[in-house]
Formats: C-alpha cells, structure tokens, sequence
C-alpha cells in the first residue's frame, strides 16, 4: 500500500509538473483546442475591432513560439498579432507541447501545429473565420511548426477528423528551423521521422507561399539553406521570398523576448504586411501608426 501511495504521489507531481500555464494575454479570448500528455493545449484568439462572428468571414493567422522544441513562451508573437487584429484579421497564439514542460519530442510539436489548425477551420464558421485563408506563422522551431502544417505529410492525431484539413495555406516564417537534415538543425532529434518531418526535403508544388525573414549571422539556419529553399519552391512556381538582414543574430526581429531592434521588428512586419496583401489577406495602405505603438509599447 505503501508503494502504491507512492506511486500515485509521483504521477501527480508529473501531471501538476506538465500543466500548460494559462497566460494572460489582453484582449485575448482563450479555449483549449486539445488535450495531449494529460494537459490542456490552449490557443489563445484576438479578433479585430468591431468583428462580427455571425456575419463575418475574415483570413486567420495561427502563431507558433519558439524555443527548440524544448521550451518558449504563447507570448512571443503577441506584437505581431495585435498588429494583423488591428489590419482586420482573426489571429491567435497556439501553445503546443515541449520538452521542458511534457517531456515531448518534436514530433508532438508538429501534431499539436496540426490540431491547432485544424480546430480553427473546425471552428470557422463559430469564429467568424474564413477557412480557405488560414496563415501560420513562427520563429525558430515554432517556424519549423508552422512550415509542417503547409507542407509536410502526416503527423496528424488519429483521433481527429481527417475530413478537416490541417493545412495552412500562407506561411509567415522568422528564422526557421525548417532544414532538419543531417547539415541543417535539431537532425538527431528527429532522424526517426526525417525526411517527412523535414519542410526543406518536403517541397512540392502545391506548397503555400512562403514568407522568410532570416539574419545573415544566424548561428542556427545559413543562409545558404536558406537561399536553397526559396530557389526550390520559386522553381516549382511557389511564391516564396527571402529577405536578410545584415550581420543580424537568431531572433533579431524579436521585441518580446528583449532581443529584437525596434526597426528590423516594424521591417519585417511592414514586408509581412505587404505579403499577405499580396495574396488577399489583407486590404489597403500598412498601418504604420499602429506598427510604432506597438513598437514602442514592446521597448518600454
């Protein structure tokens, strides 16, 4: 009985240990889109102004933090949210397992990238989304996410209804882990699922466009693996940009996490602005107002 007791001690201490923290985020409405490793995944949704969920049909955007697939923070891409909220989309923040906190692998970073995007298109019409223009984006490995949802087969819980797509359709991606090679990053952790868990060996032509944002000292991605997955897709007629910043590390458009410069932050924004306009996302002139009140609000 003894043993027993003890027992029951430890799977407690595991279960309380993996609980996701519910964050507070402002303006944000909060659900749990699953549940995995006994914890509740919460995504977190920031509607744009005046927002009607019954009559309105709006683009979406899904946003993946990263953290190596090991850790991060639901917050990272609050800036960027709260700026495409106020240029009229439905966005939201996707918390997802990892390693520090469910003892996962980045396999289960990938599923979790997938339900998330398929609970928004399940819950489109409820949401006042449109499910044909579902963006996702992220940095680091919460890049890496967000590219398998567009582009890589598989990994989808089997629990779910395969009838609804998990598939985002533009990706929005800052410094991207997406070459999982034996050259590129994170290629040990994940060599039991490559090369299908691998976006940059998973390229084909009916890929979503895709969005880069990468400095040219990144430790992490080079720019050469970089410069390979535009040149591939652009080959096979996929909209795909690139865009460098000179001498800048790993997270240099970061403000969240007191990394970012306030100008590389409104750059990248501004081209993310200009993209998702290109590919009817967005309408009209970027809101350059909003951008540097967000900008500073971040740097305070």
């Amino acid at each position: 009985m003894k043993h027993l007791y003890l027992l029951s001690a430890v799977l407690l201490f595991a279960t309380a240990n993996a609980e996701t923290e519910l964050v507070p985020i402002k303006g944000a409405e909060v659900e749990v889109y699953k549940k995995a490793s006994e914890d509740d995944l919460r995504i977190y949704r920031i509607d744009p102004a005046n927002h009607d969920t019954k009559t309105d049909s709006r683009p979406a955007a899904v946003f993946f933090f990263g953290g190596g697939w090991n850790g991060g923070s639901v917050t990272q891409f609050e800036p960027h949210v709260n700026y495409l909220a106020g240029r009229g989309m439905v966005v939201f923040l996707a918390d997802y397992r990892v390693k520090s906190r469910q003892k996962t692998t980045p396999r289960e970073c990938v599923a979790d990238g997938k339900s998330a995007i398929r609970w928004v298109r399940k819950n489109a019409k409820r949401l006042g989304v449109d499910p044909d223009r579902i963006a996702a984006g992220g940095g680091s490995a919460g890049g890496h996410v967000a590219a398998t949802t567009g582009m890589c087969d598989g990994f989808d819980e089997e629990s779910e209804d395969a009838e609804i797509s998990s598939r985002s359709e533009v990706l929005l991606l800052f410094n991207p882990v997406y070459n999982n090679g034996p050259e590129g990053y994170g290629h040990s952790r994940v060599k039991e699922w490559f090369p299908s868990i691998s976006p940059a060996h998973s390229i084909t032509k009916d890929d979503p466009p895709t969005i880069v944002f990468l400095g040219t000292k990144d430790k992490l991605i080079p720019v050469s693996q970089a410069e390979a997955f535009r040149d591939k897709q652009k080959e096979l007629g996929i909209d795909s940009e690139l865009h460098l910043y000179e001498d800048e590390p790993h997270g240099f458009f970061n403000l969240k996490l007191g990394q970012g410069k306030a100008e590389h932050f409104k750059d990248t924004v501004l081209k993310m602005d200009a993209f998702l306009v290109k590919h009817g996302y967005l309408e009209g002139e970027a809101d350059t107002a909003l951008l540097g009140k967000i900008a500073s609000s971040e740097k305070k």
